[in-house]
């Protein structure tokens, strides 16, 4: 059947005008670096010259290799012992010394001399695990300030006691120094009096690592930054990032601000034109679907706009946002030819205007294909975790592949951690969609997923009140759901739709014929009732289904099925009886239903086999042959009461379900084999 035509109405241009300004306002005020460049290729553009003075700025690497530096070459913090000092030299004026007496000047001017300089346990100064290396300093807090000195001019324990013996043998060479002092105890005066200050040193080695220059020369105005043709060597590459920088972050735009406005509304409008033309082709039925559109136009300025804004205050963060979210949240409600010319477009922004805006477009745009891909096995609970991992290992192959044709260049362990929490991020942001659905009444994959569940309370009560109904509703449901699957149709939706089509009928479920084991032997709910009352009782059924889908909150998608499933069709048994019976033919509104005419494959789906399931029942030969002209027999007769007028179903998928359900039919009601008796003996 043909798709009716799209009418451009103002359902349709209100949320593209809406797009468009958002797009407009959002687009950066600040002008492009427009030179693409890659080291080791030629220069294709003319010879550049600079316009302004800039610094040349270091990579992250040179900047990593000194902050490394730093933090490896370690000079050492110690507190001056005052206290220490002055007891030691006050035992020293105080000990007897007998004959030796003379010698105490001495041995107190030398000590002091030794403590002026400072001593250190005999292990030595701390340099980073390394005792005293050549060269070496360290600094000594004393009264209030630090001072420099060579770790060459302090003393261990050991180098003072001996430069004290030293000091008193040269001015008495006839005594025996040594033996004099230690008799005397004065080797016990020597101690450490320079104390490691350890929380000091710490604090002065992560300043320094922070205090590294992120320059390394400059470049004046008028200087050659490259030549046409020239190689782009590293040099010239860490040149032109800079200017690039410098560039885009002063120069601004220089022409009239009209213009530049008018260059970001004809960006703008391509993009809205681009989005427009995708969907024209892919769905045009969407555009009559203004919940869904107005969807697609919220998906895409959210991306856009976390995009532009990240990219404007911080661009090293775009590893961490979760782009991939995008393509999950159209997965929910769109198929896969929808999902990923969508992603496409909504990426753009991030092309056009990031720095490394093809390697972020192609990396996250092969993370959405996976991640739609992986989330079809992995989508409950814990699992996701699992399909978020798989979406990291696809980032990452992707990044260090641009990584090695030199099209990156940033800090690799900074963007492999950002790409992880990223990657976390679609768990902890996925449940978004939950409030999407809210905000446009849609129904989302997982709430499908939900209603599917046959241990619900409201299919559970079905189960309970009118099991005949129930078994009725799971055969239809698998019905249903070969017939999706075969022309390509939403198979969940189908699924929850036959669940919930006959809900109504657990109001009076002794009405229904599938239900009558419930009655009391000999009774039949029928037997007394006129056609026009068993007709009424029976058309009830769909009202009180709606009621009830009203009562437990089930989305409107699911009780358009309800609606639906008989269409404006008639209860045909009591019809017939009433005319048979001498009835009015003008009187006969009370054997029709009061319903609307499917107007998707999958409500036509359900009509049908909705219909084939109760029908076949009444079948007496199970042959192919008798299937196929039984389905053939119920849709021509849908067909020619109207019932399919208002569908989107074209012929060839028609053809398509009837095949699939006579095929589906011959499986359920094989003949089987008679067993033979054993014979007695």
């Amino acid at each position: 059947m043909k798709l009716p035509r799209v009418s451009i109405n103002y359902r349709v241009l209100i949320p593209l005008v809406v797009l468009f300004l958002v797009l407009t306002l959002i687009f950066p005020r600040t002008a492009k670096f427009s030179y693409d460049y890659r080291k080791g290729s030629p220069w294709s553009h003319e010879t550049l010259l600079a316009q302004f003075d800039f610094p040349i700025l270091k990579t992250d690497e040179q900047i990593r290799e000194e902050k490394s530096r730093s933090k490896s070459v370690v000079i050492p913090y110690y507190r001056y012992r005052q206290d220490i000092v002055d007891n030691c030299r006050k035992a020293a004026e105080g000990i007897d010394m007998g004959r030796y007496s003379y010698l105490r000047p001495l041995i107190v001017a030398s000590m002091d001399g030794i403590y002026s300089n400072g001593v250190v346990p005999d292990e030595g100064v701390k340099l980073d695990g390394h005792s005293d290396p050549s060269g070496a300093v360290l600094y000594i807090q004393k009264d209030k300030r630090a001072g420099k000195k060579p770790v060459s001019e302090v003393f261990k324990e050991s180098e003072a006691k001996n430069r004290l013996l030293s000091d008193i043998a040269a001015k008495y060479p006839r005594i025996n120094a040594d033996s004099v002092l230690r008799s005397a105890g004065i080797y016990d005066f020597i101690v450490p009096n320079l104390e490691y200050d350890p929380k000091t040193t710490e604090l002065v080695r992560s300043e320094s690592s922070n205090q590294v220059s992120t320059t390394q020369g400059f470049v004046s105005a008028g200087q050659l930054i490259v030549s046409e043709g020239e190689i782009v060597t590293a040099e010239i590459a860490q040149m032109l990032d800079s200017y690039k920088v410098e560039y885009e972050n002063s120069m601004g735009y220089g022409g009239p601000r009209i213009l530049f406005w008018l260059g970001n509304a004809f960006i703008a409008f391509a993009l809205v034109l681009l989005f427009f033309l995708m969907i024209y082709f892919l769905n045009r039925r969407l555009f009559m679907d203004h919940r869904k559109f107005w969807y697609l136009i919220f998906i895409f300025i959210i991306a856009s706009v976390l995009a532009l804004i990240i990219n404007k205050f911080a661009p090293r963060c775009l590893y961490m946002v979760p782009f991939t979210l995008t393509a999950l949240y159209l997965e929910a409600f769109f198929k896969n030819k929808v999902i990923f010319p969508i992603c496409c477009v909504s990426f753009l922004p991030l092309l056009v205007f990031a720095e490394n805006g093809v390697v972020l477009f192609v990396m996250f745009l092969l993370a959405s294909i996976v991640a739609v891909f992986t989330f079809r096995f992995f989508n409950q609970g814990w699992q996701q975790f699992i399909m978020s991992g798989i979406v990291f290992v696809s980032i990452l192959v992707t990044y260090f592949g641009f990584r090695m044709i030199d099209m990156v260049n940033d800090d690799p362990y900074m963007a492999v951690l950002y790409m992880f929490i990223g990657s976390m991020l679609i768990v902890a942001g996925y449940p978004l969609i939950y409030l999407f659905e809210r905000m446009f009444n849609l129904v989302s994959s997982s709430r499908l997923r939900e209603l599917c569940d046959t241990n619900n309370k409201l299919l559970r009560e079905l189960e309970h009140k009118a099991p005949g109904t129930f078994q009725h509703s799971l055969q239809v449901m698998n019905m249903c759901d070969a017939a999706a699957r075969a022309i390509d149709a939403n198979v969940l939706l189908v699924r929850a739709g036959a669940l919930y089509h006959d809900i109504g009928k657990m109001k009076n479920p002794l009405c229904f014929i599938e239900n009558e084991s419930m009655s009391p032997k000999g009774v039949h709910y029928h037997e007394h009732l006129s056609p026009k009352e068993s007709a009424r009782a029976i058309i009830k059924h769909v009202s009180d289904g709606l009621e009830l889908a009203a009562e437990n909150r089930l989305p409107d998608v699911i009780q358009d099925f309800i609606l639906t499933h008989h269409g404006t069709s008639n209860t045909s048994y009591f019809y017939n009886k009433y005319l048979n019976e001498g009835g009015d033919p003008n009187d006969v509104s009370d054997f029709f239903y009061k319903g609307r005419k499917p107007q998707t494959k999958e409500q036509i789906i359900l009509m049908i086999c909705d219909t084939l399931e109760a029908a076949s029942r009444t079948l007496k030969d199970n042959s192919a042959a008798t299937f196929s002209v039984f389905v053939e027999n119920i849709v021509a007769s849908k067909m020619k009461i109207g019932q399919f007028d208002q569908a989107d179903i074209s012929i060839k998928d028609l053809n398509t379900v009837k095949e699939t359900l006579k095929a589906y039919l011959s499986q359920i009601y094989h003949e089987r084999v008679v067993y033979p008796q054993r014979k007695n003996n």
